[in-house]
């Protein structure tokens, strides 16, 4: 009995949900299920997937910003199949392939004053070694992270992330200490004790989509170094373009001493994650032969990974997708803020690029309020879930909120998208305003069931 995938698929295309239920975490498809968004997907293209009766949903997830250069992209894809075809000598481990050291090359190009990379399979894993490189290059143990930043959930990673839903039950971590984002003054405050080895920031987070100040990059790390300390840019979700720069901390005239790479530099197809530093860190931390493996990864270089990392950088150099992620975010932006004077429950539009936030407000008006006030009660942020909902249910456009208990939801599409998408989102967006602020109808309606399920929870 030989192998056969396709006929694998086909045999049993319509089990997906259920072995979920069965096999693995049982609350996604519950979940999904509530929702609505149970759709079975056969198919993604550029900035769309179809799912198995042909429809088609505008991607504004990206899976959570892993789609950069938009799904199965053709160069990405030769390149994987250059590398299988040529069957090449994979993880020998006792070897120096070349693909990681061109890889590496073309990143450090894009990071002037960084100088070497480290290779992992995910954002936690090389936010795990940014942590590690800082702890022994500075002989400190601990690190500053701020309130609500997500930088992964391995121990390492869970112990600088700011949102206390995630890491409720999983103590004790390491630790380290949360301030607010863009506060000096905090950050000052525990820099004088003397055993901070670093800071970590996302330049926008990923929850709640919130930039850091104007200038605070800059100032946090000049106070760093007064104190002997390093500055962490976790740009998992911001780099690569996502920002309208190539990397989000870009944004100033900053240069981190470490920074923590991953999600869109697969392609989206092979999982790759890479810790960029200054060389006098990897020389403290590789600092003789007997340290050669102090942190590696078994899978960390798959010349898998590191075809798809070349062919991902080629892609958003030769489409020019750092400056269509500007022009587009812009226009994209822009719309949305010109909708927001008609819209009482629209409060912000924030962001940079194509990585942007939507947040709502409780409604100045009396009509809206009972309905808005009925959501909050149950539970903060079903409004948010309310819209996600609509625009997928409605308008087959697929988005998220932006964190737990928010009344955000997030835009994060693929940098390939152009105009016709940007109008795609925003008619149908002014159409679910339009349906929310008429306190009517089915999104309302679905608004009640969202409060019934989150009653029973």
């Amino acid at each position: 009995m030989g192998f056969d995938l396709p006929g694998l698929l086909a045999a049993r295309r319509d089990q997906g949900y259920e072995l979920h239920a069965r096999h693995l975490n049982p609350q996604l498809p519950r979940m999904l299920h509530a929702i609505g968004f149970d759709r079975v997907y056969e198919r993604g293209e550029g900035c769309y997937l179809y799912d198995r009766d042909g429809s088609r949903y505008l991607d504004y997830l990206s899976g959570f910003g892993v789609f950069g250069v938009g799904r199965n992209h053709p160069v990405v894809r030769r390149a994987l199949h250059d590398v299988l075809d040529g069957g090449l000598a994979d993880m020998a481990q006792f070897d120096c392939a070349l693909l990681p050291g061109l890889l590496a090359e073309q990143l450090l190009a894009k990071a002037p004053g960084l100088d070497r990379v480290y290779f992992c399979n995910s954002g936690t894993e090389a936010v795990e070694a940014a942590l590690k490189f800082a702890r022994y290059a500075t002989g400190r143990s601990r690190i500053v992270y701020c309130d609500r930043g997500y930088h992964g959930l391995t121990v390492g990673s869970l112990s600088v992330n700011g949102s206390a839903e995630f890491r409720r039950g999983f103590d004790p971590l390491l630790a380290d200490t949360g301030i607010p984002l863009g506060s000096l003054d905090a950050l000052e405050a525990e820099l004088r004790k003397g055993d901070v080895a670093a800071l970590i920031v996302e330049p926008i987070q990923g929850k709640g989509v919130q930039a850091a100040p104007p200038g605070f990059l800059t100032a946090a790390r000049t106070m760093l170094h007064d104190h002997g300390a390093l500055l962490i840019c976790d740009e998992v979700q911001t780099g690569l373009g996502r920002t309208g720069r190539f990397f989000g901390y870009q944004h100033e005239a900053v240069i981190p001493d470490i920074i923590s790479v991953a999600k869109a530099l697969s392609g989206g197809f092979v999982p790759v994650g890479a810790t960029l530093a200054k060389d006098w860190i990897f020389e403290k931390v590789y600092s003789s032969m007997d340290r050669v493996l102090v942190h590696d990864s078994t899978f960390g270089a798959n010349a898998s990974a590191m075809a798809a990392g070349l062919a991902c950088l080629a892609v958003i150099e030769d489409e020019q997708l750092v400056s269509n992620a500007e022009r587009t975010g812009k226009a994209l932006q822009d719309a949305l803020k010109d909708m927001a004077q008609d819209y009482e429950l629209l409060a912000d539009v924030r962001g940079r690029g194509l990585m942007l936030g939507l947040e709502f407000t409780k409604p100045r008006s009396l009509k809206l309020r009972a309905g808005w006030n009925m959501l909050q009660a149950a539970r903060h942020g079903l409004f948010a879930q309310m819209v996600v909902v609509a625009l997928f249910q409605q308008h087959h456009i697929l988005t998220q909120v932006a964190g737990d208990h928010m009344e955000v939801i997030k835009l994060l599409p693929p940098l390939t998208i152009g105009d016709a998408e940007v109008k795609q989102f925003c008619d149908a967006f002014a159409t679910v305003m339009d349906e929310a602020h008429r306190g009517t109808g089915l999104m309302w309606d679905f608004g009640r069931t969202l409060v019934k399920q989150a009653v029973i929870r």
